[in-house]
């Protein structure tokens, strides 16, 4: 944490990291529908990432590596049950799988992979923007 934002810099960054979210979410059925499968959980992965990064902003919590996102996603989101135990799990087996799949040789997920992927990622990130918005109509309350 090198600086402490603002309000409107934290909403702003909120509401670009969930945008992110669900456009990269978005690309996920393209890659699926032509075959890469590693591409595909890799954005299902940013997905959730983006979303991640957005409730963990939105709470004040700045992190700048992909193992700080998932400590602090369950010391903190999990912790408070704005997110259950099972989908802080999802998180971190989808970074797991991301991984191995950027970095391992020879190894390609498959079609199934993906699908069975996909609900819990639409639901990580649903579950999220829900809480988001509650959190941004405080935040315009409060400025009135």
């Amino acid at each position: 944490m090198n600086k402490t934002l603002t309000k409107e810099q934290r909403i702003s960054i909120v509401r670009y990291r969930i945008e992110s979210a669900e456009n990269t979410l978005a690309e996920v059925e393209t890659h699926r529908a032509n075959g890469f499968y590693n591409t595909a959980v890799n954005r299902l992965y940013y997905a959730c990432y983006y979303a991640a990064t957005a409730i963990l902003i939105a709470n004040g919590i700045e992190v700048k590596s992909h193992d700080g996102v998932r400590m602090n996603l369950g010391k903190f989101i999990v912790q408070e049950g704005i997110l259950t135990p099972e989908l802080g799990r999802y998180f971190s087996r989808l970074f797991s799988k991301r991984s191995t799949g950027d970095y391992d040789d020879f190894f390609n997920h498959s079609i199934e992979t993906v699908d069975e992927l996909m609900p819990d990622a639409k639901l990580f990130i649903q579950t999220i923007k829900d809480w988001i918005e509650l959190w941004l109509k405080e935040q315009e309350q409060s400025a009135q």
